[in-house]
Formats: structure tokens, sequence, C-alpha cells
């Protein structure tokens, strides 16, 4: 090469280096704290000490969802922010398929729920009232219910007396429970003047006749409740997932080209 002259390669994009850098420290911290609250949960609860009673419950335990989601966001999050501060192709490539692989799996369930929607409607009660029995096994899940209830108006999967499925709120002659006949406070219609909760306010109410029942309590099944919110608020919700997608799309278009660039410059680097 003549005096003074030097060569002049390709060179890695700072903005998307850290860019990618930057979105996924936070995602990665995000995951770092979901991850922390399941796993305080599961130590509060005692899961930690005797990992089988994962499996003794009957229902569905909430904290699943923050220690999974939190998982895969930690993971996520730290193969981008690596791969993307320390230009490692490897972990960059994790990072896109990963990605892809998750994005590919909800473009998947929502044509299944779309196609079998009938199918989806039928687990969904089935979920529900398995959940009922369980509703006294686990604080977390029955602190799901109340507020699934309170926040749709709505009470059991189809009605109040889905509530037979659970052993303290069965109208069965051998119940020797004193919340039998009834519902959980969650079902009960609300006194706007009232400032505490009446936890008792659905004792024996499935006692009485239906008419008055609706004076009591909210009749309508969580099952249409939620499918009617849904028509309600389907641009709200369509927009949320079109949103996620795109942003997945983003993410995984980033990490390719910072994985071309990277190789790019390696490449030039060996004809130097």
């Amino acid at each position: 090469m003549m005096s003074g002259m030097h060569y002049k390669g390709q060179e890695v994009s700072c903005c998307i280096k850290y860019f990618i850098f930057g979105f996924n420290i936070i995602f990665w911290l995000l995951g770092m704290a979901f991850l922390g609250i399941g796993l305080w949960a599961w130590s509060e609860k005692g899961v930690l000490s005797n990992i089988s009673s994962i499996t003794d419950m009957g229902g569905f335990d909430p904290v699943w969802l923050f220690v999974v989601v939190g998982g895969v966001m930690f993971i996520l999050g730290f193969a981008g922010c690596i791969g993307a501060l320390r230009e490692n192709t490897l972990l960059l490539k994790f990072f896109s398929v990963f990605l892809g692989i998750i994005f590919f799996l909800e473009l998947t369930t929502g044509i299944l729920a779309f196609v079998f929607k009938d199918w989806i409607k039928d687990q969904l009660n089935f979920f529900i009232n398995n959940n009922i029995r369980a509703y006294r096994d686990d604080i977390d899940l029955q602190n799901l219910i109340d507020f699934t209830q309170e926040y749709w108006e709505c009470c059991g999967a189809f009605g109040a007396d889905d509530w037979n499925l659970n052993v303290y709120f069965n109208c069965t002659d051998s119940n020797p429970s004193r919340e039998k006949c009834g519902v959980p406070f969650s079902c009960c219609t609300k006194d706007p003047a009232e400032d505490v909760i009446n936890t008792q306010c659905g004792y024996d109410v499935r006692a009485k006749s239906d008419a008055e029942q609706k004076t009591y309590i909210h009749v309508k099944g969580c099952v249409p409740q939620f499918e009617r919110w849904l028509q309600d608020n389907l641009t709200v919700v369509a927009g949320i997932f079109i949103g996620i997608a795109l942003l997945q799309i983003f993410g995984i278009c980033l990490a390719q080209n910072l994985i071309s660039d990277i190789e790019a410059v390696r490449a030039s680097c060996l004809f130097t």
C-alpha cells in the first residue's frame, strides 16, 4: 500500500448496535423483575422447598405466568444485550431465531383461535370450571378469579350455578360449609356507597329464586362477558397485538442487519 494511504473497511452501525443493546437491557431487567416476583411468590407459598407441590393444586397457578414470561424475557434480553454489546453473532442469531419462533407461535395461535372459536370457547369453559373447583386451594388463583369476576361483572363460567363444582359452595345436603349455596363476594353487585367489602354478601344467595339473585349478584357467566368485552374492544386488542408483532419483526430485522454488518467487517478484515 502506498505511503499516506490507508484502507477504510466497512464499520458496524453504532446506531443499530446501541439501540438493540438499550432496548434489550430494559427487556432483560423487566424479565428479571417478573422472574423475581414469581420466585418470591413461590417461596412465600413454600413451593421452592417442596417442588412437588406445584402439581398438587387442581387449578392454574398464576405464578406460572410470571415465571414463564419472566424467564423468556430474561433469556431474550440477555442474548440481545450481550450479543449487541460484544458483537457476538451467535447470541444475536439465537435472539433473532428465538424471537422469530415466538412470533410464529403467536401468529399460529391467533389463526387457530379464529378458526376453532367454538373449541376455544369450550376449553375456556373447562379452564374456568376447573379453577372454580380449586378456588380455595391457592390464594393467587383465588385473587385472579375474584379480579376476573369483579372486572367483568360475572359469576362462574356460564352462571352462578357453576359454583356447585366447588366443595365449599355446592348445594348438596352433605355440605357442612357455611358457604353452602353461596358464591364468592366477587360475584356480588357493588354498592358505590360501601367503603368496606362485605365478604359474606354471597352467603346463601343461590338458595333464593332466580329473580331475587339478580338483586344480589351478577348472574351472567364470565365466558359470555369476556366475549362481549372482546367484541367491544376488538380494535384496541387488535392494535396491541399488531403493535407487538411489528415490534418483534423490527427487532428481528435490526438483529439481522447487525449480524450482516459484523460479518461484513470481519470478512473485510481478512482481506486487508
